[in-house]
Order: C-alpha cells, then sequence, then structure tokens
C-alpha cells in the first residue's frame, strides 16, 4: 500500500475517535471518570513509549544528537506555548475550567488534530511501522482527551449531538495535517528529520505536564497504584510494538 494511502487512513480513523462521546452517553459521570483515569494512564505512557523508544531513536539515526535534542526541546516549549496562548488544555473531567470557552476549545482541538496529522505524515514518511506505532500512541491519546473535549463542549452549553458533530469537525483537520505532512518533504528535503523531535517533545510535553499530573491526584493507594500499572502497560506496548519489525 502506497504511503498516503496508509496516511489518509491512519489520519481518517484518528478523526473518528472524536465520536467517541457517543459511548459515554449512558455512563454517570463517576463511573466515567473511574474508566476514564486508566485511559489517561495508558495514554501517558504509550506517548513516553513513542517518545523515547521510536521517535527520538529513529531521528538520531539520521541526524546528529545536539539538533534532535534541540528541536524537541522546540517541540516541548511549543506545545507549553499553544497551551497558554489558545487558553487549551487536555481535560479529562465533564467539568474544566482552562475551557474558558467552548469555541476556543474547537479552535484549540482544530490545531491540535493538525499536528497531529503532520506528525502521523512524517512518521509513515519514514517507515510504515514507525507511522503505525505513531498513529497508536496518538489514538491512546485521543481517546481520554476525546471524551473530555466532548465533556467540555456540552458544559459550554452546546447539545450533545452538536458537540459531537462539531467535535468531529474540528479532529478532521488531522487529515489535512496528514496530506500537507506528505507534501511537504518534497518542498522541504529536512522537513521529516525535524519533525520526529519536533513531536516526540509535543509528546513528552503532554505525558509530563499534563497526564501524569492527573493521575498524581489519586488519593487512594490502590487506584494509584492501578493507574501505575496501566501506565507502565503503555509503555510496555510501545516498547513490543517496535519488536514486530
Amino acid at each position: 500500500m502506497q504511503t498516503i494511502y496508509w496516511i489518509i487512513l491512519s489520519t481518517l480513523f484518528v478523526s473518528l475517535i472524536s465520536l467517541v462521546g457517543i459511548f459515554t452517553l449512558s455512563l454517570k459521570s463517576k463511573s466515567l471518570e473511574k474508566v476514564l483515569m486508566l485511559f489517561v494512564a495508558l495514554s501517558a505512557g504509550a506517548l513516553i513509549g513513542a517518545a523515547f523508544f521510536h521517535l527520538i531513536p529513529e531521528s538520531l539515526e539520521n541526524t546528529e544528537p545536539v539538533p534532535v535534542f534541540v528541536i524537541l526541546l522546540l517541540g516541548f516549549t511549543f506545545f507549553f506555548l499553544i497551551e497558554k496562548v489558545l487558553h487549551w488544555r487536555h481535560c479529562h473531567k465533564d467539568h474544566c475550567e482552562i475551557h474558558t470557552f467552548a469555541y476556543m476549545s474547537l479552535f484549540g482541538e482544530a490545531v491540535h488534530n493538525f499536528i497531529d496529522g503532520l506528525i502521523i505524515a512524517a512518521s509513515f514518511v519514514v517507515d510504515v511501522k514507525l507511522g503505525l506505532i505513531t498513529t497508536l500512541a496518538i489514538i491512546a491519546h485521543e481517546i481520554p482527551q476525546e471524551i473530555g473535549d466532548f465533556g467540555v463542549l456540552v458544559h459550554g452549553g452546546f447539545k450533545k449531538s452538536k458537540a459531537l458533530l462539531y467535535n468531529f469537525l474540528t479532529a478532521l483537520t488531522a487529515i489535512i495535517g496528514g496530506l500537507v505532512g506528505y507534501v511537504l518533504p518534497n518542498y522541504i528535503p529536512n522537513f521529516t528529520s525535524l519533525l520526529l523531535p519536533f513531536a516526540a517533545g509535543g509528546f513528552l510535553y503532554i505525558s509530563a505536564s499534563d497526564l501524569i499530573p492527573e493521575l498524581r491526584k489519586e488519593k487512594d493507594f490502590r487506584k494509584a497504584m492501578l493507574n501505575l500499572l496501566v501506565f507502565i502497560i503503555g509503555i510496555i506496548i510501545i516498547y513490543l510494538t517496535g519488536l514486530l519489525e
């Protein structure tokens, strides 16, 4: 299968994850929160695993260490900046004070999903296996994020049907990002080499500054240990996918 088809299928699948809110409509808030924290833990582990086991090593194969880690830090800083400028934060509960306006949340998610598409495209351009691993890590992150975003839109005043629709429309920017990411290497020769460590920085930022702090709020020892176990499982899953080559 040609690279462009892998990119389109992967970004389309990631976009469809935005409809996961449908399956949460019948859940009570407390039940949803319990399940959601497990997804958050899995997501945090998957993102860190993808960064350390795949994106960074792949970047170092074709580029000197210094520029790789400089770009990684730029990626980390960029995600911090976009969070502050857009007042955007991945929210994992029905109510999130960071999302001041529902429309701002939609705009922020559109930007985020576009970047996801760029990252997926860059990974597939390098290698199909790397693209699939990156897509898997993004999906693991998207599930808790999209459930949280759906809750934010409903809390912001949207009807549930419109919240699902608007959330899906913003998710489609991942496909646009994928197409842009596929075309750009033809005009910017080092684009992929630059984007992989940039993506790794973003993955590390999301996991370390957002998801893990959410997990640290758990005060019950047994639940905290379960979250830690799922976090480690997320890392192991991503590591094992690399052994399939």
